[in-house]
């Protein structure tokens, strides 16, 4: 019992019967009002915390400025920022874009990476995961490969293609397919033997075994190697591009160092983030939506 607790049974003890009940409705005011606070507070909390938050990483990079002339102030980064959003979309030649037109550039590639590596990666998982025999024959393959950096595939696809847009593809489908094949794989194999066991006494055809059974008991699973694809994607497209080159986000970045508007660059990294943020939000809602046991 907390001494504040104890002090008041102390004084309600000690005092008369309508000092006591005048003390017991004080303290019911109380934790009524503190309850109240509580709730007012409770969905408002996070906002003024994450404010906070922003407004410290604001000051520290205004410190920064100050110390490291060479990197720009916030309010120049906001300034420039602002110019640069007054007109994303225009064009002036294939390697002069706006940054509206480099986004989207990047975003194809990765969907395109990222589709192919779903359409090969999730039934691969799902042969994995159902047989046994399969398993055993990819497990060495999927461990030896699985730990190789993205970008050392490059050199391989710019091989196979000879153009860089296609080799760009061909990192993003490397990196973006081992974290479906591998959840999916594992889904699968979590699946209790007795669901099994039933459908080959009803004497299931394959089909309804993976229509009834397997898809939404591994679906949750799924998502979240398609969850962890996507973010991977777009960290590899970023870092591919600046070697490829063409247009693109990490071209753009490269080509703003390249011409030391760090500016640029900082408003770059932002938008990277942001863009990485609505994706992973994307497939959350997703997520949400088709997860299901």
């Amino acid at each position: 019992m907390s001494q504040a607790n104890t002090a008041v049974i102390s004084t309600l003890l000690s005092e008369g019967p309508d000092e006591a009940e005048a003390l017991r409705e004080r303290e019911r005011r109380r934790l009524a009002l503190r309850d109240a606070i509580v709730r007012l507070m409770d969905p408002v909390l996070p906002v003024l915390l994450g404010l906070t938050g922003f407004a410290v990483f604001v000051l520290v990079w205004q410190a920064i400025h100050l110390a490291i002339a060479e990197i720009p102030s916030p309010a120049f980064t906001l300034h420039a920022a602002i110019e640069l959003f007054s007109d994303p979309f225009y064009s002036k030649g294939p390697n002069d874009q706006g940054i509206g037109w480099n986004i989207l550039s990047s975003l194809r590639r990765v969907a395109l990476g990222f589709g192919l590596a779903a359409i090969v990666g999730i039934p691969a998982g799902f042969l994995i995961g159902r047989f046994r025999l399969v398993n055993a024959m990819t497990s060495p393959i999927i461990s030896l490969l699985r730990p190789v950096s993205p970008l050392a595939w490059l050199p391989i696809g710019l091989l196979l293609f000879k153009a860089a847009n296609p080799a760009a593809i061909w990192c993003i489908f490397i990196c973006s397919i081992w974290p479906m094949v591998i959840n999916t794989a594992v889904g699968v194999s979590k699946i209790p033997q007795d669901y099994l066991n039933i459908a080959r006494v009803l004497n299931l055809s394959e089909w309804k075994v993976f229509t009834k059974i397997l898809l939404p008991a591994t679906l949750p699973y799924m998502m979240t190697g398609v969850r962890l694809s996507i973010g991977t994607a777009w960290l590899v497209i970023v870092a591919a591009e600046m070697l490829t080159g063409g247009v693109g986000i990490g071209f753009w970045l490269w080509d703003e160092w390249n011409n030391l508007n760090v500016q640029n660059i900082i408003i770059a990294i932002f938008v990277i983030g942001i863009v990485g943020l609505v994706l992973e939000h994307l497939m959350l809602a997703i997520a949400r939506r088709f997860t299901y046991a």
